[in-house]
């Protein structure tokens, strides 16, 4: 039994002739997406489908993949997906760790890569049948982590859990049923993945986009009348920037910022722009089941750079570190993840005393909000002193010229590891590297200033959209 698809085929059932999924290419009303997700369950059971088997789901943000989705569900499967656009050496990797047997491409008429690519929905790859997983018993998917710094892992989420978790999400976001949410968000993606469920399991119409452009998002805020629009900072700030935002000066809906640090000069940004929209921020990691804090939208100015209080039913504490006032955010959950896929040593690793390690430094304001301070693994050691990229980007982005900004650690002969910073400038505007470290000497300690400031037009993005410091380093280390 699968609870997860139970809500779905309930919210089909009870709305059968409204439209549920819009990706710009197909409407499909919610009865539609029952019998489809039904025909490939059906396939899939003749393709000898084992219950709780993995299979692989090609994903990029079409209507037919959720039908895809559900229909793995409904089959008594695990559902993995893996983007389209994923390079064939890489998805090749994931169906041999997988032993995946078969695929759905619910759009075979898409690009995909040669290991999910066919002419039918459902595709058998050669194998026996797959060996038994515990961990897999009561799941409802296994997602794969970026693998920005390593091999991804296989993150196994509990089916039960994972609704349970919906509630408590929809509980402390306000997410109401009969809305419209607009996703540029990809399926592969936690954050993509609970909006889809929420928006679906409350009769609303999920509008699709394959990918993300600023300018018609922002179209898309009015035209396709949306009510909440799930985003992470990164795509805000580009909002931000577009000759577009007039359009949609007026919009009253609700953003929900996740996925990476919001911070408070562009969520006040966001607020002055659209003045009759709500915002809220959202932390959490999928391997804790996602959605930890929350900032409401009704306490954001209070709360603005921080990632608020925690939800209903989550612990947490900081490990020792350096100073008193912070260390380690470590979360305990009674809705984290199943584990790591056939990976025990890894899955007790990632936990102290059943306390998940989330690998974020904060530290607890006094109004008792929680505020991050950098990765552990991303803090910067220069000569000797311990500087937080968050803390050096905080600053440069309260400059009236800057438009975004990320910082990261280069080695260094001399310092062991130098500041690096990288800015977008605002539209118009030239700074000028000298005058801007000058600007934040009087705000930042003389040991974090950047000892070098590097302008760009846009900053590095990982594959879930959010500005990626190892590609930054990467691309640093190129130019050398």
């Amino acid at each position: 039994m699968n609870p997860v698809a139970d809500r779905l085929v309930d919210a089909c059932l009870a709305s059968p002739r409204a439209v549920a999924l819009d990706d710009g290419d197909e409407t499909i009303r919610y009865l539609s997406l029952l019998r489809a997700a039904r025909a490939i369950a059906a396939d899939l059971a003749r393709h000898g489908l084992r219950p709780r088997e993995p299979v692989v789901v090609a994903v990029s943000n079409r209507g037919r993949d959720v039908v895809a989705l559900l229909g793995v569900w409904l089959a008594d499967g695990v559902a993995v997906p893996i983007h389209r656009q994923t390079t064939p050496a890489v998805a090749s990797g994931l169906l041999a760790r997988l032993g995946a047997r078969l695929v759905v491409n619910a759009r075979p008429d898409l690009d995909a890569p040669a290991p999910i690519r066919g002419t039918d929905a459902v595709l058998a790859h050669p194998g026996g049948a797959p060996a038994p997983r515990p961990l897999l018993e009561r799941a409802a998917l296994v997602v794969f982590t970026s693998g920005s710094t390593g091999e991804p892992k296989g993150v196994v989420i509990d089916a039960h859990r994972l609704h349970h978790k919906l509630d408590m999400i929809r509980a402390h976001t306000g997410f109401e049923d009969h809305a419209r949410t607009l996703l540029a968000l990809q399926l592969t993606f936690s954050f993509g993945q609970w909006a889809t469920l929420l928006t679906l399991s409350g009769g609303g119409c999920l509008v699709m986009r394959a990918r993300f452009d600023p300018a018609a998002t922002v179209r898309d805020l009015v035209g396709e009348r949306i009510d909440r629009a799930p985003l992470v900072p990164t795509m805000l700030r580009a909002m931000l920037a577009s000759d577009a935002t007039e359009r949609a000066a007026d919009w009253g809906g609700a953003f929900m910022a996740g996925g990476e640090v919001l911070p408070a000069t562009v969520g006040r940004r966001v607020l002055a722009t659209w003045r009759a929209a709500r915002l809220g921020d959202i932390y959490g990691l999928t391997e804790t089941g996602t959605c930890d804090f929350f900032v409401r939208p009704e306490e954001y100015e209070a709360a603005a750079g921080t990632i608020g209080h925690p939800g209903e039913g989550i612990e947490w504490r900081l490990a020792a570190g350096d100073g008193a006032d912070a260390g380690e955010l470590q979360i305990r959950s009674p809705w984290g993840m199943a584990g790591y896929l056939d990976a025990p040593a890894l899955t007790t690793d990632a936990f102290a005393d059943g306390f998940f390690r989330t690998g974020d430094v904060a530290r607890r304001r006094p109004d008792g909000r929680v505020e991050l301070v950098g990765r552990a693994k991303e803090i910067i050691v220069r000569a000797g002193n311990k500087v937080a990229p968050l803390e050096v980007e905080r600053v440069f982005l309260e400059h009236p010229e800057i438009e975004a900004a990320l910082a990261t650690g280069m080695p260094d002969p001399r310092l062991g590891e130098a500041v690096h910073l990288l800015i977008v400038p605002r539209a118009g505007a030239s700074p000028d590297p000298a005058r801007l470290r000058a600007w934040a000497a009087e705000r930042l300690d003389r040991w974090k200033l950047p000892d070098r400031i590097h302008v760009g037009s846009v900053l590095p993005l990982g594959r879930t959209g959010k500005a990626d410091r190892g590609a930054l380093a990467r691309a640093l280390a190129e130019q050398r």
